[in-house]
């Protein structure tokens, strides 16, 4: 199985692509990672935002690969300890199926995209910028491939 991170958003700090970087090396063993940026939809005095999440959908939705799993990362998701994210990541192993995480814009995902996703998952109930939700949601598939694999790295 390989994953794409598809995510609303261009030009990550450095802290946080060196971030990412960093585990998608750690995870190219267990679960090969690639990040798509996705142009973000045009926003500003007088411009329609829904549109803008509109926009951004549709190019969400070009950029998945063939035949996905597909996961939302959304705040109304459902909230998965680590330990549950190792459950999923087996379970969506055993689905035979390449892996698409999602994030949205600054108003969430467009409605088509939600329509399109298998499962929903949120980091939980803290708002976090949209960039550093790429670092976490990295991390914690590592730490979810590396519990699967027997790694130390998780210490619960």
């Amino acid at each position: 199985m390989k994953a794409k991170l598809i995510a609303v958003g261009e030009r990550a700090p450095h802290w946080v692509a060196e971030g990412f970087e960093e585990y998608r090396k750690r995870l190219s063993h267990w679960l090969p990672l690639e990040l798509v940026e996705v142009e973000p939809g045009v926003r500003g005095k007088n411009r329609d935002v829904a549109r803008a999440t509109a926009d951004e959908g549709a190019r969400v939705l070009a950029a998945l690969p063939k035949s996905p799993l597909v996961v939302t990362l959304d705040g109304r998701g459902k909230p998965w300890s680590s330990e549950q994210l190792a459950q999923r990541l087996e379970h969506w192993r055993g689905q035979g199926r390449d892996l698409a995480l999602l994030i949205g814009g600054p108003e969430g995902h467009a409605g088509e995209v939600l329509a399109r996703a298998d499962e929903s998952w949120s980091l939980g109930p803290l708002t976090l910028p949209h960039m550093l939700v790429r670092l976490v949601a990295a991390e914690q598939l590592y730490r979810a491939a590396a519990m699967l694999a027997n790694h130390p790295y998780h210490r619960a």
